[in-house]
């Protein structure tokens, strides 16, 4: 079984080599990392990888890191992980991991180093989280004498930053988007234009550049702009302000929108990453009056977003780099990445992952894109003669190879000396730079589990070792990286997927502060990354309870599926999800709404190229799917369904038919009122259901038996009958005898009639006997026919309802793309339907409840005005208050109009609940509630059209 972190099989080099019989290979063992004693600085599923990884290669001295921030305000919120590793002595404590200023972030920065050096650690691992990419952190460490594992500072610099990234790719000849690198620049020389003012500034405030570099005629104005920059934040000092830097983004927006009226545009701060530091324009297009205009309008909220961004990333403080990237936003775009490993002098690209299944930057599905895959499609959609299909895995084959060309150009280039990934936006045959990751990404594991990496004795090529850990190759580059040959890749899986599994509500809002009382194992093929939190009592084999606490990021576990091809691995990915119960006090997670994705995918294409516009359009329809359950009423449905059939039905048998439709109710509505209770699930049971129905003006004719549908959505909920489960969770023991015999009987008949085909079948059904069965048997088999399929034709509620909200709509076209409807796209739709998927707290007509848990603020910074003071008037959309959750910034608008009577929250940076009161108000107007009468009518207005599209 493969799960938790336990995937790895490589064992310690030497263990290794004894079973290729290379014990004895001096070689080989020189490559020992034994003497690595690394402090892991990171959380979540990555901490728990390492350590697992350093086991295994044979480190045996290492220690965590914990902060504090989760403990303190939430019990059982201590890192799982303390599960394993028992020993107090390599637990190690500070308040949080970064601190939320500059001056605090230097301050753990020497904690880290402190702890280091006076526990006899001699590297420091930080996987993918906090201060990862922070140079100042890096160089730090490497100055205090200390291993990083993770690209060196200079790679750091030259990758990390996104506006030097960008800089060195045009240098090398890398695509990238178009956009503004150097706003900060630009910034400085309309206070300072040209180098006599610049020189001013160096001397004013006493700044050290290198003067020959700044001499040079060969270096432009804006880059002597840079080095000036550069030499004020290594003082700590700011030479803007943070509004004229928002002017200047301002007009560069405006430039840009006159070049692209059509597209949004994107702002981005220089250390952003992992969805932090990033917002979107709206295009002048989504506004009235004249072109110029509407370019107005669009560039007047920069300012606004500029303050966001720089206080989601903490840079607001004197002397922060606060550059923010104005980049057209390609509307297209598929995000695809090239996992890249290098030592400094060779560089090796090991394939892609598409990450595009995204919401609010934040990834939540990534598959892998590697060369055997696209090539095992391609010849799969030749053969099929779906040249459409085949004409867009060419090109992706072709870009593929592309970027990873450029990847490795790029990585030589700022001398990659450990994982980075070459991160890309793909729009049909062409594709764009977007930024360096420079350290090992979430989403790692979708690129091992294809590729392992074969290192090779240059002089002896029968000495070799494989690793298939990118963690394992980050240590090995970190202790032996100059000697270390460019390895060759080895296929080890075609295809592999993951699946983020967030505390997320069903609108993919974070949801904080659940607690975890029960997860189901991980089943054969399951590859779970989950911090240690399902790791049972060693003692009592108790599953321990776990709080999710809501000061970082919203991940609990990475799911992963391999497989001979992408579609089996939807598969596979498909049955875990299935199987998988998480269960807890108000916990939210967004299991559902991978599952309902994922089989969306299995019933339209899973080679489908999805945009990162998707998502947002995909849980739109699946509000509007939610919507329309709403207004059925299930039990009215099935029992209109019932008068109406016994009243057709001859008088002798109406009694046996009314008592059959009695016992077959529960059997038959209650899986349906789960799937019309669960929106996602529902929506992934009508996506892979729908090759079996015909639709014909929102009537449902099933090619398939009705009976055996039915068995299918019972397994479809993990509701399957097994002996000693809790009846809570499966088909009851009586409807699971009807069942059975039912689909024995249909059985049965068809190896007597040999006839498959469900609609032949009934056909036959409805005729004479055939010759070989006596009226009488055949009188008695169209009885029970009868009496099996009684009651059955509610099955079609989901699929009607599919129709009704014309859910198919959002389908794949023959090219992979994807139809994403217009009505999807419109913000007050998917507003309203997000409230659908997850309605806001009950509230009285006075009051304003928190909409989700987290941190509550205010006001948009520390420097400005709260958003409403005792008094203050505000109109529908105007912001109230500030939430943060999982790491991300949420500002909340007023639902309606009102006037502000009391604030009940003490202070900025107070924990809150959702449906806590936040706001005493006098509401503007009086709101209006639906009466239990008008709900009631409407539903049953609504069930009736269903129960027309029946009889018609």
């Amino acid at each position: 079984m493969e799960h938790s972190n336990n995937y790895y099989l490589n064992n310690p080099l030497i263990h290794r080599d004894r079973r290729l019989g290379l014990a004895d290979s001096a070689w080989i063992k020189s490559f020992d990392c034994a003497h690595i004693r690394p402090l892991i600085i990171c959380r979540g599923p990555i901490r728990k990888e390492a350590m697992d990884v350093f086991e295994e290669m044979g480190i045996g001295h290492y220690g965590i890191l914990l902060s504090e921030k989760d403990s303190i305000v939430y019990q059982n919120a201590l890192a799982p992980e303390l599960r394993k590793l028992t020993d107090p002595n390599r637990v190690h404590r500070v308040p949080d991991y970064t601190g939320a200023t500059k001056a605090e972030r230097e301050e753990r920065i020497r904690q880290i180093i402190n702890i280091a050096q006076g526990n006899g650690y001699n590297a420091i691992y930080a996987g993918y989280g906090f201060m990862a990419e922070d140079e100042t952190m890096v160089a730090a460490m490497e100055a205090a004498g200390l291993n990083f594992i993770g690209p060196c500072s200079r790679t750091v610099h030259d990758a990390g930053l996104k506006d030097e990234a960008k800089r060195t790719a045009l240098k090398v000849g890398v695509s990238v988007t178009p956009g503004v690198d150097n706003a900060t620049a630009l910034t400085l020389l309309k206070k300072y234009p040209d180098e006599a003012a610049l020189r001013d500034v160096i001397a004013t405030q006493a700044l050290t550049v290198d003067s020959a570099k700044f001499d040079s005629a060969e270096v432009s104005l804006a880059d002597k702009a840079d080095m000036v920059l550069a030499a004020s934040y290594d003082k700590g000092i700011d030479l803007y302000t943070i509004a004229e830097l928002s002017e200047t983004i301002r007009e560069q927006v405006m430039v840009m929108s006159r070049d692209y009226p059509e597209n949004r545009i994107r702002l981005k701060a220089i250390g952003g990453g992992g969805g932090k530091g990033q917002r979107i324009l709206a295009s002048p297009a989504a506004y009235e009056g004249e072109l110029e205009s509407r370019i107005e309008q669009a560039a007047a909220k920069a300012p606004e977003l500029v303050l966001e961004i720089l206080n989601e990333v903490k840079t607001t403080g004197v002397g922060d780099n606060k550059n923010v990237l104005v980049e057209l936003n390609i509307e297209t775009t598929r995000h695809q990445e090239i996992q890249v490993i290098g030592n400094g002098e060779w560089a090796l690209a090991l394939g892609g992952r598409d990450c595009s299944l995204q919401m609010h930057e934040q990834k939540l599905l990534e598959v892998s894109v590697i060369t055997e895959d696209l090539e095992q499609a391609l010849a799969t959609a030749e053969q099929a003669g779906n040249e459409a299909e085949a004409k867009v895995l060419r090109q992706d084959l072709i870009t593929l190879k592309k970027m990873e060309e450029e990847s490795e150009i790029f990585g030589r280039a700022v001398g990659l000396d450990s994982v980075s990934t070459f991160e890309c936006i793909v729009d049909r045959d062409k594709h764009f730079f977007m930024e360096m990751n420079t350290r090992i990404q979430v989403e790692h594991r979708v690129t091992e589990l294809c590729y392992a990496l074969r290192f090779t004795n240059p002089d002896e090529p029968h000495e070799s070792f494989v690793v298939h850990s990118l963690v394992e190759a980050m240590v090995l580059l970190a202790a032996h990286g100059p000697r270390l040959p460019k390895p060759t890749r080895v296929l080890r899986h075609t295809a592999s997927v993951e699946a983020r599994l967030n505390a997320t509500n069903q609108a993919l809002q974070p949801h904080a502060g659940g607690m975890i009382e029960k997860w189901s194992d991980a089943i054969a093929g399951e590859i779970r990354d989950d911090q240690g939190i399902s790791l049972h009592n060693p003692d009592t084999d108790v599953f321990m309870k776990y709080h999710l606490a809501g000061a970082y990021d919203s991940n609990i576990a990475l799911l992963l599926s391999v497989g001979e091809n992408r579609r089996q691995t939807y598969e596979r990915m498909a049955e875990i999800l299935r199987v998988t119960q998480l269960r807890g006090k108000d916990l939210a997670t967004n299991l559902e709404f991978h599952y309902g994705l994922v089989n969306w995918f299995l019933g339209n294409n899973i080679n489908a190229r999805p945009t990162t516009r998707f998502i947002v359009p995909y849980l739109t329809a699946v509000g509007l799917l939610k919507q329309a359950a709403n207004n059925q009423d299930l039990p009215y449905a099935y029992q209109q369904l019932c008068a109406h059939a016994v009243a057709d039905a001859p008088t002798a048998q109406q009694a046996e038919l009314q008592s059959v439709l009695a016992r077959k109710q529960l059997l038959i509505t209650r899986p349906i009122a789960m799937l019309l209770e669960s929106p996602h699930i529902l929506a992934g049971w009508v996506s892979v259901h729908k090759c079996h129905a015909l639709l014909q003006d929102q009537r449902v004719v099933w090619q398939i038996n009705p009976v055996q549908l039915l068995a299918d959505t019972y397994t479809f909920l993990n509701m399957d009958y097994r002996a000693g489960r809790p009846a809570a969770n499966m088909i009851w023991d009586h409807d699971h005898e009807i069942l059975t015999q039912a689909l024995a009987f249909y059985s049965q008949l068809e190896d007597t009639l040999g006839e498959r085909d469900y609609r032949a079948l009934d056909t036959l059904l409805q005729g004479d006997a055939p010759s070989d069965f006596s009226a009488e048997t055949w009188a008695h088999i169209q009885a029970a026919h009868r009496g099996y399929q009684a009651g059955m034709d509610i099955l079609a509620l989901p699929m009607f309802l599919a129709c009704e909200t014309d859910f198919f709509d959002l389908c794949v076209n023959e090219d992979l793309t994807i139809t994403i409807p217009d009505r999807l796209t419109e913000t007050a739709l998917q507003s309203a339907m997000a409230k659908v998927l997850v309605p806001p707290p009950q509230a009285k007509s006075d009051e304003i409840l928190a909409a989700s848990g987290g941190m509550f603020y205010a006001r948009e910074a520390p420097d400005r005005p709260p958003f409403v003071t005792v008094g203050s008037e505000f109109n529908a959309g105007d912001p109230l208050y500030i939430v943060e959750v999982m790491k991300m910034f949420n500002k909340v608008n007023a639902p309606f109009a009102g006037t502000i009577d009391e604030i009940l929250v003490p202070d900025d940076g107070a924990i809150i609940k959702k449906g806590q009161p936040l706001f005493k108000i006098t509401p503007a107007e009086k709101i209006e509630f639906e009466s239990p009468e008008t709900i009631t009518a409407r539903r049953r207005e609504r069930t009736d059209v269903f129960l027309a599209s029946i009889k018609g």
